[in-house]
């Protein structure tokens, strides 16, 4: 232990610059979302196409999941904590919007084969009206496993724990060795589930790019490597559930080892494929791009040009009153 407190005191300065870039970059991230946001619900034509409200989906639940994990790790830093039964709210939350996004992923594939493989049932398939539906399955899905990590939790902990006062983190939960096995198991499905899905798309959309010709050629080797695109997404979102076994490990070997994984981790792992939705759908697609410049930066320029008007016209105005006077 002297090795650890001697290691925090002499590093508080790198620490303090770890958590500045961490701030730059999920600053950086949710400006970058709130942009591709604001687009999307300023273009009412979004509104009926099953890609973009995904897209969307996506958006949101990345940039509150970002809002809500940067809370957790400057608290963590700092060593604050809070109740229990508070810490239990928002770890929901956290882990509700963890799994959102990547069942997301998986639905965005089904849509991108629907529309190459079965284009004369898209239209029914991806109509507005189950646009919602969608939304509502996609987010029971991925409460599946919350529900099963905190069931085992409340059968084991006592009542006592809930107004104890601890650093907010996944890793207080487990009070027994059989409730990591089951969180490991649930999510290890999930994620099987998925990679077999996005497998299963990628190799039909390849067979439909091999017969393809002319423009229908070129949409269908997009489409592939949109699928390819989000196979990538899920492998950065399956290595998260590995970062727990990690860390755990390397904390007991040595502290201060700990401290750079988990920081490396938190960077590569978790910030880093909150910024590929945004490649992919908000830089790849020339109808959301085009949008983006006219809706997010013309509009800046208009407010410029309008509020120099405005400000001309008070100007002259004053002159006039001077005049009169």
């Amino acid at each position: 232990m002297g090795d650890n407190s001697s290691w925090v005191g002499s590093e508080v300065g790198q620490i303090s610059d770890r958590v500045i870039s961490v701030q730059l970059l999920v600053m950086m991230f949710l400006g970058i979302n709130f942009l591709l946001i604001l687009t999307f619900f300023k273009k009412k034509s979004f509104y009926r196409i099953a890609r973009y409200i995904l897209f969307a989906v996506t958006l949101l639940s990345d940039s509150f999941l970002l809002l809500i994990s940067n809370t957790l790790y400057l608290l963590a830093h700092f060593n604050f904590t809070i109740q229990v039964w508070l810490c239990i709210n928002i770890t929901m939350i956290v882990l509700l919007y963890s799994m959102v996004t990547p069942v997301t992923l998986t639905v965005m594939t089904l849509e991108r084969y629907v529309a190459i493989c079965m284009p004369l049932r898209h239209a029914e398939l991806c109509s507005e009206r189950i646009h919602v539906h969608c939304i509502l399955i996609i987010h029971g899905l991925s409460s599946l496993p919350c529900i099963a990590f905190f069931s085992s939790f409340f059968a084991s902990a006592s009542l006592s724990l809930y107004k104890q006062h601890r650093i907010c983190s996944p890793q207080m939960y487990i009070l027994h060795r059989w409730q990591d096995h089951i969180w490991s198991a649930v999510q290890q499905i999930y994620f099987l589930i998925m990679v077999i899905t996005i497998a299963f798309c990628y190799v039909k959309i390849m067979k439909v790019a091999k017969t393809a010709s002319g423009d229908n050629k070129k949409s269908t080797q997009k489409g592939l490597r949109t699928v390819i695109l989000h196979g990538f997404q899920l492998l950065l979102c399956l290595i998260q559930l590995w970062i727990p076994f990690i860390e755990n490990y390397v904390f007991q070997i040595n502290l201060s080892l700990f401290i750079n994984v988990r920081f490396f981790n938190y960077v590569m792992f978790y910030l880093a494929p909150k910024c590929l939705s945004p490649l992919i759908y908000g830089l790849r697609d020339g109808i959301f791009l085009h949008a983006l410049k006219n809706y997010a930066f013309l509009d800046v320029y208009k407010r410029n040009i309008l509020q120099e008007q405005d400000n001309t016209l008070t100007v002259d105005q004053f002159e006039i009153l001077q005049e009169v006077q």
